[in-house]
């Protein structure tokens, strides 16, 4: 893959079914203006007709959301099994949505197919086929998340290959390849995309994974080498169960790793505190430990490290954080060397006098053994460094006190 990657976010749909997480209408309005201007290329605003919140924000999104960059896209399923399309409500739905591109799932897995769906894989086909006929008569662009794909790939090759040419023959423009048990790791996800992309070469290939494996974001990657052009996922990694592909992962990947121009740099710069500021809204704990837009994923605790990264960054981090927009820190704790206390006073803007870093790593040091925890205690570092300093005023001196417990 030598040419762009479209960025698909699923966020507002996919991602809002992580346990815990409950987006309200006004919610999901806040968070479409942000992927804007992060820019994805596409932003999936929900399932319409399916539930009502989704439907509202479709009917808002319609008056209210003027996105610049990213396409809002309405998702849905296939017609319901023996059921004409153009007398689908699901289906009618998508198009009530107003969006111009509309992406529907459709079972890939034969075994899906004939025990979920209780018909055989013919009509599984057909389903397929006449959606996408139906939805491209309104004149809507159509994307396909083939659901399960690569079991169904595993369990019935010719099945599954035959429901996606079922969609590009009927005139789907993307067709995703999902693997929605997460299980996959990167050798299938490569070799299956490659076989299919031999296999249906007027195939335009996307790749949707979950974290069940722990491999979201490298299976991710693995599709794109193989040839998909669009990548799904959510922003932190939000999802069903363990999650989807974090885009906050995947997107620097492309860029960094693969450069690969998924989004810009004046874009990128964006991706730490629009990372931030979603999972504010979703009123979620951000992971300090995420790459790339976590609070400690340029922290440095252990003194050669720092020491390191005073004369060259590059040392101790694979990229400069500025390029999305997050910041090395500096960590006082037992393990510091004096190198981290001049840094630390530097970072914190004191006028610091070096001599005394030896004086204070050693109070450091033994504030530490006696159990106290340095390292998220900013304030507390800086009243050492101002006492070291004789900068602190001693306002009072405690004679005595008494402690009461009833």
């Amino acid at each position: 893959m030598a040419g762009p990657v479209e960025i698909y976010d699923t966020t507002l749909r996919d991602g809002a079914q992580l346990e815990g997480l409950s987006l309200t209408v006004e919610d999901k309005m806040k968070i479409a203006l942000l992927l804007d201007e992060l820019g994805v290329d596409y932003i999936e605003g929900g399932w319409p007709g399916a539930l009502p919140k989704d439907t509202e924000f479709f009917a808002r999104a319609a008056k209210e959301l003027d996105l610049e960059t990213s396409v809002l896209v309405a998702f849905g399923s296939t017609c319901r099994p023996n059921t004409a399309a153009d007398q689908d409500q699901q289906l009618e739905a998508l198009l009530d949505a107003g969006t111009n591109v509309i992406c529907i799932v459709a079972k890939s897995w034969d075994y899906h197919v004939t025990e979920a769906l209780l018909v055989d894989l013919d009509e599984g086909v057909r389903m397929v086929k006449d959606s996408v006929a139906f939805l491209k008569r309104a004149d809507k662009r159509v994307f396909v998340d083939a659901e399960h794909f690569f079991d169904g790939y595993l369990a019935n090759r010719e099945f599954a290959l035959a429901v996606l040419q079922a969609a590009i023959d009927a005139g789907a423009e993307r067709v995703i390849l999902c693997d929605t048990n997460g299980g996959m790791i990167p050798d299938d996800i490569h070799r299956i995309v490659s076989e299919v992309a031999l296999a249906i070469p007027e195939a335009h290939l996307g790749i949707h994974a979950h974290n069940d494996s722990g491999c979201a974001v490298a299976n991710t990657l693995a599709a794109v080498d193989a040839g998909a052009i669009q990548a799904q996922g959510c922003v932190n990694g939000y999802g069903e169960r363990t999650g989807n592909a974090d885009l906050c992962s995947v997107i620097p990947d492309l860029v960094f790793k693969k450069d690969l121009p998924a989004l810009s740099q004046s874009r990128l710069e964006k991706l730490t505190p629009i990372s931030h500021h979603i999972a504010e809204i979703a009123n979620l704990s951000l992971d300090p430990h995420k790459p790339y837009v976590g609070a400690s994923a340029f922290a440095h605790k252990a003194g050669l490290h720092t020491s390191a990264i005073a004369r060259r960054p590059d040392a101790y981090e694979h990229i400069n954080p500025d390029r999305v927009g997050n910041t090395t820190r500096m960590v006082v704790s037992e393990m510091a060397g004096k190198s981290t206390i001049i840094a630390k006073a530097k970072e914190q803007g004191i006028d610091f006098d070096e001599s005394l870093a030896a004086t204070l790593l050693v109070d450091v040091k033994d504030m530490e053994n006696r159990g106290y925890q340095i390292e998220a205690a900013d304030g507390t570092f800086e009243l050492m460094v101002r006492r070291a300093m004789g900068w602190r005023q001693d306002f009072f001196e405690v004679e005595s006190f008494r402690v009461f417990i009833e």
